[in-house]
């Protein structure tokens, strides 16, 4: 039992529901409704194993790193109880069992853009941009923002003018990700330190990364209005929308101000994401 707790905290839980609740939004967007049950099914199941495999070869490959950082101690020990040579078996079976599911069970477009993700995560992102760049977050968001297209190609696995929706939605969560990311960073600088990596408060200050969170979440608002804009959503999900993007906006303005709330707006960051995509799910469905 201890060893299975082990397992699902490698497997970051908490990315898998980002994962498997941005997937289904896709499809809703490209389904304008929510699609049959086997769809949904199969769809969700390659995308949460496909999550968890990545998730479990991020920690491999950061174990030493991470190491080094107080706040990831539990995953440490999570990591030595399992053993790195158990992980890596069951990070290949769960990556390898997802793609078989998008190619066989679902579309080959879909396959790609999955491929993409875990590529993206583990080896460009993992591997290249956090260890290089302070900036590496920017373009580190395509494996988050990825899902979407995922979900969204396996109702409708030929791209087109018909994807609109769904690259915005991945537009989106490509600027989530960076003020969510600097949140994070601000409030762990010396973890980071610690661990070497070039977060941007390490580099440029914690007021230049200031500026580029707000300037990041202001352009959450418009994107997120971009489905009532083209009549996909309704008034009540432009109401949602407004209300938890000022929010959000205020949030982060109250951890300015004070430098003591970071922890706060990364974790109303989550929250405020997850609720947009809730809002759209179920204005559309």
């Amino acid at each position: 039992m201890e060893k299975l707790r082990a397992l699902v905290s490698l497997s970051k839980p908490n990315i898998i529901l980002s994962v498997g609740l941005t997937g289904l939004t896709g499809m809703v967007l490209a389904n304008k409704s929510l699609p049959d049950f086997r769809l949904i099914f199969f769809t969700l199941l390659s995308l949460i194993l496909s999550a968890a495999g990545a998730a479990i070869i991020n920690n491999l490959i950061e174990q030493d790193r991470d190491k080094l950082m107080e706040r990831l101690s539990k995953r440490v020990e999570s990591l030595n109880l399992i053993g790195p040579r158990n992980l890596t078996i069951i990070a290949s079976f769960l990556t390898t069992f997802s793609l078989g599911i998008s190619f066989f069970l679902i579309n080959s477009t879909n396959f790609i853009f999955t491929l993409l993700a875990i590529l993206s995560y583990t080896i460009y992102y993992t591997l290249f941009l956090k260890r290089s760049s302070p900036f590496g977050t920017v373009l580190g968001g395509i494996p988050g923002a990825l899902p979407v297209l995922i979900g969204f190609s396996s109702v409708d696995p030929h791209i087109s003018i018909s994807y609109m929706d769904g690259i915005i939605m991945f537009i989106f969560m490509m600027l989530w990700q960076p003020p969510h990311f600097w949140l994070l960073a601000q409030y762990q600088a010396d973890d980071y330190k610690k661990a070497g990596f070039p977060v941007m408060p390490l580099i440029y200050g914690k007021k230049f990364t200031n500026y580029l969170i707000m300037i990041y979440s202001l352009s959450l608002l418009p994107f997120s209005l971009f489905f009532w804009f083209n009549g996909s959503a309704s008034n009540s999900y432009a109401v949602s929308a407004i209300i938890l993007g000022l929010s959000f906006l205020y949030i982060v303005y109250k951890s300015f101000k004070d430098n003591t709330k970071y922890k706060s707006a990364f974790l109303f960051s989550i929250l405020y994401m997850l609720l947009i995509h809730i809002s759209l799910i179920i204005n559309i469905a």
